[in-house]
């Protein structure tokens, strides 16, 4: 392009290079790289799926099958597969379950996606019938789903959900005892009235070292710090404690300083004036009425010594969100200066005691029958440290599923029941549709069936025969709990389906339907992309 003189007139630098996909093409790589993200996380679904390990730049390993964690991991640099890294986070926040079934279904999709583009469809007419065929399949959820009356003295609904989360984990060898341990620290935190809990109350605490079945739960906290002095009390009853977000050091001028000592007199003025400093920090602290001091930041030796004389048990750097905890578990004040001390600030708990692990020298504080008894602790054991970094993951999830449940009491049963339940209704309501949407929601309908089919595959038996003989059976018997019973006995005809009510396999409602929704909309967004400009470096 040229101006009135003849100059050249540029639009886009010619020497910045720039790499442009247009049209379909960029459609379709787009879905290359979702769906191949997608695929990785395919042998992770369900109870037989396989666990990944990364190993981080700087040589940690971590071993999950956790969607999320596997996607948040993983150094992905394509901009449309970071799309599928987010959609399992934004499932992971908002329901902390599903989090790879979520992107399983959006790779099957996509993949439905470009069977039909390759038919001529356009995107958008692909991704409007996806839309529509997700409302039904949304409506069908809704219809299937059944409530489960659960209350404070019968919590077995409760424990038998989070069962079904934990099948898929490392630590389902032990799942009956990690949902009661879920269970129990949820409801130890929730207010049953509101049909709300407080999941900033729940810490989980880890230690390697001892079985997966060591894990215990502990109604206060559990704070890996030890006291501070070897001769103080490992035990303290009827603790009264003061929380200090000062330093016990005498205090130093913020201005740069020079102090010359030129006597033996001047050296011990200054001596004594620093202990007059340590004197008066104790007494204030005694003077309040405490007996067991937490402090966020150190303290010398000498302040140490001063404080086992007075007979005071002293706990330093504890970190900025245990301090909270503590303050909020104690019914305690975090005191900032010590001139503000007084004895309505002072946190109460019933014992606190030092507890050591094995034959090392690992100490864990633990502080028990707080005055505010909302707080919970889950001390999770294993035989190292990834094991135990996975079963806390494990338990969050299950915990996620929990509080989804008191939240919203109605499930959908799982084993791929639900997904096949949708598809069978979507392919129902795709005979009622005129057009070109019909060919979308039929798409749509073969995707859900890959959820099933993955399980199936996952588990070693035969994808295809499985999910049809499942299919047929649900729509003989018009039956939406038959799913795949992957570790029952198979029948006469050699198929594994089961009605996932015998077996008890439920997932939460609202789980399934933020799946379907996240899944769609993730879709929707990819297909609609026809112009990728990518701007790379100067030449």
């Amino acid at each position: 392009v040229y101006d009135e003189y003849g100059r050249p007139f540029i639009i886009l630098k010619e020497q910045q290079a720039k790499s442009r996909v247009k049209g379909l093409e960029a459609t379709k790589s787009n879905i290359l790289a979702a769906r191949s993200i997608s695929s990785i996380l395919r042998t992770s679904l369900g109870p037989k799926g396989m666990d990944k390990m990364l190993v981080s730049p700087d040589g940690d390993v971590t071993i999950t099958n956790d969607g999320a964690t596997i996607m948040q991991r993983m150094e992905v640099k394509h901009q449309v597969a970071k799309l599928m890294v987010e959609l399992s986070s934004s499932q992971d926040d908002e329901v902390g379950d599903g989090t790879t079934g979520v992107v399983v279904l959006a790779g099957a999709l996509l993949e439905q996606a470009e069977k039909l583009l390759d038919k001529g469809i356009h995107p958008v007419r692909v991704a409007e019938g996806f839309e529509k065929a997700a409302e039904v399949a949304i409506r069908r959820l809704d219809e299937i789903a059944e409530n489960m009356p659960f209350s404070s003295d019968n919590i077995e609904p409760l424990v038998t959900t989070a069962m079904t989360t934990l099948n898929s984990k490392i630590m389902n060898v032990a799942r009956r005892q990690m949902a009661d341990i879920a269970v129990q620290a949820v409801l130890g935190v929730a207010d049953l009235q509101r049909n709300d809990v407080n999941f900033d109350m729940i810490r989980l605490e880890g230690k390697p070292g001892g079985a997966l079945e060591d894990t215990e739960l502990v109604h206060g906290l559990v704070i890996d710090k030890d006291i501070s002095h070897p001769q103080m009390p490992k035990q303290v009853k009827d603790a009264k404690l003061c929380i200090l977000t000062c330093p016990f050091e005498s205090p130093k001028p913020k201005t740069k300083h020079k102090l010359d000592i030129t006597s033996k007199e001047a050296y011990e003025k200054l001596y004594e004036q620093e202990q007059e400093y340590f004197r008066d920090m104790v007494k204030k602290v005694k003077d309040s009425g405490a007996n067991l001091v937490i402090c966020q930041w150190g303290f010398d030796d000498e302040a140490n010594h001063l404080l086992l004389q007075n007979g005071l048990v002293a706990v330093r750097w504890v970190g900025g969100v245990e301090i909270e905890h503590i303050a909020i578990a104690t019914g305690g004040r975090i005191v900032p200066r010590f001139e503000e001390l007084s004895p309505d600030k002072l946190g109460k708990a019933g014992l606190v005691r030092e507890v050591s692990f094995g034959n090392t020298r690992e100490r864990m504080l633990v502080i028990e029958e707080c005055a505010n008894s909302s707080a919970v602790t889950v001390l999770v054991r294993g035989g190292n440290k990834m094991i135990v970094e996975e079963a806390k993951r494990s338990l969050h999830d299950a915990m996620c599923v929990v509080r989804n449940l008191i939240r919203d009491n109605r499930v959908v049963y799982g084993g791929g029941s639900a997904e096949l339940a949708c598809s069978i209704a979507v392919q129902q309501h795709a005979d009622s549709v005129a057009g070109v949407d019909q060919y979308a929601i039929r798409a749509f309908a073969d995707a859900l069936e890959d959820i099933p089919l993955a399980l199936a595959e996952n588990s070693g038996l035969n994808p295809i025969e499985e999910v049809s003989a499942a299919k047929s059976k649900q729509m003989k018997e018009n039956d939406p709990f038959i799913g795949m019973g992957v570790d029952q006995v198979p029948h006469e005809d050699g198929s594994h389906w089961a009605d996932m009510r015998d077996i008890g396999v439920f997932e939460t409602l609202i789980g399934k339907q933020q799946q379907l929704q996240l899944a769609t909309q993730v879709v929707k967004l990819i297909l609609k992309i026809d112009d990728v400009i990518s701007m790379g470096q100067y030449q």
